[in-house]
């Protein structure tokens, strides 16, 4: 299912042995457009102090509740490394990181989190996955691969999401708007759709932009160049936050830009497991 991450903002996120803090951002890899870490708020406990938090601690979230548990413990977290959160996270933190908690690199193999898809397979002790899953997913990444193969030239910082939001979309014709949110996946963590406000030039307009139609992102002067028309941008199905946004609504988009739909790989996963 697909989560705005403004709605995950503030999320409770629990240790096995107590509530650790609350979610303020989140880091996302501009290569593989997932999210890799959950930056928490740890509060009065910690003083207040920011942790990262990886999707592979992350334990059957409980949506209803707006919080997230974690198979960590709160002693782990206090004494995790000290990450500056509000400057960039180089890849020496990352390895510092992981091999404090013990997982291995999500970098580490041709997958979205390692060989696999999914950031749980990564959890120390995993051992219910499934030969015959693995397989598929093998196949799943083989063509993600290649999806993402435009974008082998990125800086590989990881990006706040909350720095996003706001950066100007330029369309092949000329401004269109800007960054308002992120759409991600709730199993993978990856950002399916960024969410552009128009209300510039439209009251109240927001549109949906896969990463993979990103043509450019230009950290410097904090721009995204999107390969559409203004016009096309314009006549596309307006997104609505208060909506479920679901299979339905998603084909109509994929309809409207005439581009490939990313869940027809999904079949590969069809057969029971």
């Amino acid at each position: 299912m697909l989560r705005n991450l403004d709605d995950l903002e503030n999320y409770s996120i629990t240790a096995t042995d107590g509530e650790i803090g609350h979610i303020k951002d989140f880091y996302f890899d501009d290569h593989a457009w997932t999210v890799r870490y959950l930056v928490v708020d740890a509060g009065s406990w910690l003083s207040s102090r920011k942790v990262l938090i990886s999707p592979i601690s992350v334990f059957r979230p409980d949506w209803l509740a707006r919080t997230l548990p974690v198979c960590i413990t709160k002693e782990q977290v206090k004494h995790s490394p000290d990450i500056d959160t509000d400057k960039p996270v180089s890849r020496q933190n990352e390895e510092q990181f992981m091999g404090y908690y013990g997982y291995p690199y999500y970098w580490g193999g041709g997958g979205l989190w390692g060989e696999g898809l999914y950031p749980y397979a990564l959890t120390p002790g995993y051992a219910t996955y499934g030969v015959d899953r693995v397989e598929r997913e093998r196949e799943i990444e083989a063509y993600l691969r290649d999806e993402r193969a435009s974008h082998r030239n990125d800086d590989p910082h990881l990006r706040s999401c909350n720095a996003v939001s706001g950066y100007n979309i330029h369309a092949t014709d000329g401004d269109i708007g800007h960054v308002s949110g992120f759409l991600v996946d709730d199993e993978t963590w990856t950002i399916r759709y960024l969410i552009i406000n128009t209300s510039n030039w439209w009251m109240g307009h927001k549109v949906l932009i896969a990463p993979r139609w990103i043509k450019g992102v230009h950290w410097s002067d904090q721009t995204v160049a999107v390969d559409f028309t203004r016009d096309a941008i314009k006549k596309a199905p307006a997104y609505d936050a208060s909506n479920d946004w679901g299979r339905e609504q998603e084909l109509s988009l994929y309809r409207h830009y005439g581009r490939k739909a990313y869940w027809t790989i999904d079949r590969l996963l069809a057969a029971d497991i």
